[in-house]
């Protein structure tokens, strides 16, 4: 059976119950609330938008995977990205990112920033591949668990001034 390519698309409100439901699955101890979403999705659309979120749709109309860029003052910052467990190793990850440091550029962001769980070194892998770099660590970011993150940053190319 083959599988086809989920559909990467603007995250809308009306898909914020099902990346809430997979929010959950995915992220049990500290998923985001509707609240964050709704809040993030304010910023996300008209002429002074700062954020971008993508939904990722599979040939069902299952929402299977969801993604989120903050940007201010050529700052760019993940908020959140994540692939459904039937996703992993599909490269689903790799194609919500590379939408979101398409956005950073077009938001002018010099610098992208994330965090990642330090216990989620299948995400770390996949931040190296795009040229992420490690630069600190933020204790006992994730509540509740008190789990550690990994801070890393990209310098996104195309953004710095020639002489």
């Amino acid at each position: 059976m083959t599988r086809t390519a989920a559909v990467l698309r603007e995250m809308r409100w009306w898909d914020i119950a099902p990346v809430l439901e997979l929010e959950h699955d995915l992220f049990p101890e500290d998923a985001w609330s509707a609240g964050m979403f709704w809040s993030e999705l304010a910023h996300a659309r008209g002429p002074a938008a700062s954020r971008r979120y993508v939904v990722a749709e599979d040939g069902d109309g299952r929402i299977v995977g969801y993604a989120g860029l903050a940007s201010a003052g050529g700052l760019g910052d993940v908020q959140t990205i994540a692939a459904s467990r039937d996703q992993w190793g599909t490269g689903l990850g790799a194609r919500l990112l590379t939408d979101l440091l398409q956005y950073a550029t077009a938001f002018e962001c010099e610098e992208v920033l994330l965090e990642v769980r330090v216990d989620n070194t299948r995400a770390q892998k996949l931040y190296e591949r795009f040229g992420f770099e490690p630069i600190g660590f933020r204790r006992g970011y994730y509540q509740p668990g008190n789990v550690d993150a990994l801070v890393m940053r990209l310098t996104v190319q195309g953004t710095e001034e020639t002489d």
